[in-house]
């Protein structure tokens, strides 16, 4: 649904406002090291940056697992176990725009993204951001409880990739847990992350 007025309160995010989610997401990604490491040039990022999350994320608004908060500051775009990411989609993606300098590069770091990815049922948060002017109201620890708590309820671990190192200490209070680094030639460092389900007080 779309908020009738900004609040923090986290809502689902409906099919027809997928495009108002990427563009926050965009925003929020704009000096993420990794997405601009693939795209250096400012216009290559804005043009392919969307299309890179809609292919990371897009099965998540049919499924009511996109979720925002305080009128799209925040968006967090979760894939529900069983569901991943449109993979061919975005290899061909990255195949056309990436940088040639580091097409080689990028497909390792891929295959070792696919070699960390948990195989159980788990919950994968391939994206969250929020809008750079609102950053620093958290908002993105709202996003996250709102998640991990259906995480819990269904006793299922979440998993993720950190792209961003400054982001690193923001998941680990979230009760996520680094399982190694993915790096290859000129990349930044990714952290593939684990939080395992939170038992009930009974």
């Amino acid at each position: 649904m779309q908020p009738a007025h900004p609040s923090h309160s986290v809502n689902t995010i409906d099919q027809a406002f997928s495009d108002v989610a990427y563009a926050t997401v965009v925003l929020a990604f704009s000096t993420d090291p990794a997405t601009r490491w693939t795209w250096p040039r400012a216009d290559a990022y804005s043009r392919n940056m969307p299309h890179a999350v809609r292919a990371f994320s897009s099965k998540g608004f049919a499924l009511g697992t996109a979720y925002e908060v305080a009128d799209f500051a925040g968006v967090a775009l979760w894939l529900p176990p069983g569901v991943s990411a449109d993979e061919e989609t975005l290899a061909g993606l990255m195949d056309r725009t990436a940088h040639p300098a580091i097409k080689h590069e990028l497909a390792q770091v891929f295959e070792q993204m696919a070699g960390f990815h948990p195989r159980e049922p788990h919950w994968y948060l391939p994206v969250i951001g929020v809008d750079p002017s609102r950053q620093g109201q958290r908002l993105g620890d709202r996003l996250m409880a709102h998640a991990l708590a259906r995480c819990d309820a269904d006793g299922l671990p979440a998993y993720l990739e950190s792209s961003n190192p400054r982001n690193i200490p923001f998941y680990q209070r979230q009760g996520f847990k680094a399982l190694g680094q993915i790096q290859v030639g000129s990349s930044p460092t990714l952290v593939p992350m684990l939080r395992e389900p939170r038992r009930r007080a009974s």
